[in-house]
C-alpha cells in the first residue's frame, strides 16, 4: 500500500474494498466518496467468502491523499485490502478485456503468460517447470500457480492485493480455452505422399504400442541406428510406451490402415525449445512422409508456445536438415556436436 502522497486531478487509483454483503453498504461508501469530491470511474464486485470484494477505480480530488481516502472508507465499515495506481486506458469491460487477451494468446501461444497477467491484473506472470512451481507457497494470496501443461506452470504475483477466487477462475477458463484450441490443432490430419498414397497423421496413444513395436521390426538396422545412434535390432516393449507418451511431450504417428508407418516425437526442453525425432519405415522413406511429419510437429510445437526445435544427428548425416528444408522450415547451420536448430 502506498504512502500518503498528494494527488492531482489526473491521478487514478484502483482500490480493493472488503464489505459486508448488506443492502446500503456500497451506497454509503459511494456517498462518502462523493463528499470527498472523488469521481468513481469503474466498479466491479468479486464475491468472496463471508461478503464481497468491491474493486473501485476513482479519480480523487486535488490534494486528497490515499491515506485519507482509505481512512474515510474504513469509517463506513469498509476494509481496504489494497490499492495501486490505475491507468484509464485499462478501464474496459472485464469480459471484453479477457476475450481480447484470449484472442492474442490463441494467435500467439507464446503470449499466454502476458494474457494471464492482463486477466489477473498481476504485476508479473512467469513460466516455470512444474517441479519449481511450489503451489503451497501462497504468500498470503499474493502468489498463485496455474498449470499450463504437463511440463510447465504459470506463477502469478501481485503486490497490491491478494488474488480473489473469481479472478483465478477467469484465468483458469482462459487456460482451458487455450488447451481446447491446442487439442483441436492436435486432431488427425490427412496427407498425400509423393506416390499418391493417403496417410493419416494423429497423436499416438498407449493402445498403439503393438503397432509401434511392429514398425521397429520392419525397420532396417541402418534406419534404427540413425534414429537411436545405437546398434539395435528391436526395442524393449517398455520403450514403446515412452515413445508414445514422452514425459511432458507427445508423439505423432503416420498411420495407414492398422499399420504405423512412421513415428515422430515432440519433447519439451528448456524455455521455448522442444526436441524432435523421426523414425520412418524403410519402405516409406523418400515419399514425403518424414517431411509431413516434421511439418506437423512444428505446428504442434508452435501451438505449445515453442519457438525453436532441436534435433540430434550423427556426423555426416544431413537427412533431418534436408527434411526441414522440404517442410518449409528454416534450419540454422549445423552445430558441432551433432545438434540441428530449427527456429519457428
Amino acid at each position: 500500500m502506498a504512502g500518503p502522497e498528494a494527488a492531482t486531478p489526473s491521478v487514478t487509483w484502483r482500490l480493493r474494498i472488503r464489505m459486508d454483503d448488506r443492502p446500503g453498504t456500497l451506497a454509503r461508501v459511494a456517498v462518502r466518496l462523493a463528499d470527498l469530491d472523488c469521481n468513481i470511474l469503474a466498479l466491479s464486485v468479486l464475491p468472496v467468502p463471508g461478503g464481497v470484494l468491491d474493486e473501485i477505480v476513482v479519480r480523487p480530488a486535488a490534494g486528497l491523499t490515499r491515506a485519507q481516502l482509505i481512512s474515510a472508507i474504513r469509517e463506513e465499515d469498509g476494509e481496504c485490502f489494497g490499492s495501486t495506481d490505475a491507468d484509464v486506458r485499462e478501464l474496459v469491460d472485464t469480459a471484453a478485456a479477457s476475450l481480447t487477451a484470449a484472442g492474442r494468446a490463441v494467435a500467439d501461444p507464446a503470449a499466454c503468460a502476458e494474457a494471464v497477467r492482463e486477466v489477473l491484473a498481476a504485476d508479473l506472470v512467469t513460466v516455470v517447470p512444474t517441479g519449481e512451481a511450489n503451489p503451497g507457497r501462497g504468500e498470503g494470496g499474493h502468489r498463485a500457480v496455474l498449470w499450463l501443461d504437463g511440463a510447465r506452470a504459470l506463477v502469478a504475483r501481485r503486490s497490491w492485493a491478494p488474488f480473489a477466487q473469481l479472478e483465478l477462475a477467469r484465468a483458469e477458463a482462459l487456460l482451458g480455452l487455450l488447451r481446447t484450441v491446442r487439442a483441436n490443432v492436435s486432431g488427425p490430419a490427412v496427407v498425400t505422399c509423393a506416390d499418391g498414397a493417403t496417410v493419416v497423421l494423429r497423436e499416438g496413444v498407449p493402445a498403439d504400442a503393438d503397432a509401434v513395436l511392429a514398425l521397429h521390426g520392419r525397420c532396417s538396422a541402418e534406419t534404427l541406428f540413425r534414429r537411436y545412434h545405437a546398434g539395435l535390432r528391436t526395442i524393449p516393449r517398455r520403450w514403446s510406451h515412452r515413445l508414445l507418451a514422452p514425459d511432458g511431450g507427445l508423439s505423432v504417428l503416420a498411420v495407414c490402415g492398422r499399420d504405423v508407418l512412421a513415428l515422430g516425437q515432440l519433447i519439451p526442453g528448456h524455455g521455448d525449445i522442444a526436441e524432435v525425432s523421426l523414425l520412418v519405415e524403410d519402405a516409406w522413406q523418400r515419399n514425403g512422409l518424414g517431411t509431413a511429419l516434421l511439418k506437423r510437429l512444428a505446428v504442434l510445437a508452435a501451438a505449445r508456445g515453442r519457438h525453436e526445435l532441436v534435433a540430434t544427428y550423427l556426423p555426416g548425416q544431413e537427412g533431418m536438415r534436408r527434411t526441414a528444408l522440404r517442410a518449409g522450415l528454416a534450419p540454422a547451420p549445423a552445430e558441432p556436436g551433432g545438434l540441428l536448430r530449427i527456429r519457428l
